[in-house]
């Protein structure tokens, strides 16, 4: 029987809660009803919680905040509630049954927003890749189109948001880890600045800040809404980004002004880029113009530094050795090669080969190319449109890795990390929003990226597009409102 109310996003669910319309177990059980029915098909959710989401659902003191009753999903790398397993797709860690102590301020700010926890969602090994087929776990399907990638590294979040399950999912993202994901399902993808939302009380960065907290949605006034119940420093972080000049949502709506806009259509460096994710930026680039903004293409010339991406490569390596060090001291034991999957011991491997002084060198190159790319911004352009991804979705496989050469995978992931890589090196906010299809009718997204702070002015122009160009009312063939 087809599913009503899989159609509505978190800010409609919220609302049939407070009119009474539904009461918040009703919604609790169509959404377990839903992952029941369809997830043996999409292996998104890899940990059920239900008996606890009925129980919190169903008691008095659920919060009242302004999600009271709305069910969410966890990605299963950072965000986590008290007793969640955590295996962050690693099988020693699924092996080990970690569970966490305790919860996270991102997780926190989320139950008491009222969202219900239903569970944790699959995620590529230390979310490493941009799709999410972890040995652990295996794979999840995009619900376009089953044979294909849903992305990564928060590619169960983005199948289960997509296909209906719930109306949003955590996501998180260290090198395009929510907005690839979202290019891939469909999605809205909105990568935060760096210090929007907190990582306490575990951690006071990841990825040498390169990484962030936040969602997937259908919508864009579902990530607004979410973006001002998870926002704001917390005690002990060890920097905040500028507070917003008021709440989120209240941009949605709000006329964006006359917009300079540059766009670029090539992968930096000369790279190849499909000729769907072309017409997806040209197509997004008449459609600003039409809505009365200035397009021109432009971009910053820092983008084609090729000394960007071994610094880069540097911090992300150097910080996976240690991320495999902390787990052996938490589950109390070594990791060694046969614990990990073999990119992940690679990667690991080539992490421990760099000293200190070559990380804070990296990082050190990292904060100078920041400033050089955020000058482009400051020159009088408001918004940089990109294509979110140089290729369509891939199918499933098309990272494993051949056997004599363990990084293959990674090296097939760079059409995918191209255009999103940059800005977890800055830090700026940048969204994917679902506006193109491919010839096989795969999503294609387009990607805005937005001066540091400047989340108000990516969601205005993107609600502006959401409205000129809709895309709620199209679904994948996997989607709850076809059972």
């Amino acid at each position: 029987m087809p599913d009503a109310i899989s159609l509505l996003d978190a800010v409609a669910q919220a609302e049939l809660v407070r009119r009474g319309e539904v009461k918040p177990l009703e919604l609790v059980e169509a959404a377990i009803a839903r992952i029941e029915d369809l997830d043996p098909r999409l292996g998104a959710v890899i940990a059920r919680q239900f008996e606890r989401a009925r129980a919190a659902a169903a008691a008095p003191d659920l919060p009242d905040g302004p999600f009271r009753g709305v069910p969410l999903l966890l990605k299963d790398l950072g965000a986590h509630l008290d007793g969640d397993p955590v295996h962050c797709g690693m099988e020693a860690l699924k092996r080990a049954d970690w569970h966490a102590s305790g919860e996270t301020y991102f997780a926190a700010k989320l139950r008491r927003a009222g969202f219900v926890g239903l569970g944790r969602t699959n995620t590529p090994e230390l979310g490493l890749l941009p799709t999410t087929e972890p040995r652990a776990h295996g794979s999840t399907c995009n619900p376009w189109k089953t044979t294909h990638s849903a992305g990564g590294s928060s590619g169960g979040s983005a199948a289960a948001v997509v296909s209906g399950m719930v109306a949003a999912a955590h996501a998180s993202d260290g090198g395009g880890s929510i907005r690839i994901p979202a290019n891939h399902c469909g999605l809205v993808g909105l990568k935060p600045t760096r210090g929007r939302n907190s990582f306490g009380p575990d951690l006071g960065e990841r990825w040498a800040g390169f990484s962030v907290e936040g969602v997937v949605t259908r919508s864009v006034r579902d990530t607004a809404a979410l973006l001002d119940v998870t926002s704001g420093a917390m005690p002990g972080d060890p920097y905040a980004a500028p507070p917003p000049a008021r709440p989120f949502l209240e941009e949605v709506g709000a006329p964006p002004g006359r917009l300079r806009v540059g766009f670029l259509k090539s992968a930096p460096r000369d790279g190849e880029t499909h000729p769907d994710c072309v017409a997806a930026v040209e197509g997004a680039a008449r459609r600003l113009e039409s809505l009365g903004h200035a397009v021109e293409e432009s971009s910053p010339e820092a983008l084609q530094d090729a000394a960007a991406v071994g610094a880069f490569v540097t911090v992300i390596t150097s910080c996976t050795a240690r991320a495999i060090d902390a787990w052996g001291e938490k589950i109390g034991r070594t990791l060694g090669e046969d614990d990990v999957e073999p990119l992940t011991w690679a990667l690991v491997q080539m992490g421990r080969g760099y000293g200190a002084s070559q990380y804070v060198a990296a990082v050190e190159f990292t904060h100078a190319f920041s400033r050089r790319l955020a000058s482009w911004w400051q020159g009088g352009f408001d918004v940089l449109l990109t294509p979110t991804c140089a290729a369509p979705p891939p199918p499933l496989g098309h990272f494993e890795p051949a056997p004599d050469n363990p990084l293959q995978g990674f090296l097939r992931a760079v059409p995918f990390s191209v255009f999103t890589t940059h800005f977890n090196a800055t830090g700026q906010p940048a969204v994917s929003l679902p506006l193109h299809q491919s010839g096989e009718g795969l999503p294609i997204g387009v990607q805005l990226v937005a001066a540091t702070g400047r989340e108000d002015l990516l969601l205005r122009v993107a609600a502006q597009l959401e409205e000129a160009h809709p895309w709620a009312e199209r679904l994948p063939e996997v989607h709850a409102s076809r059972r």
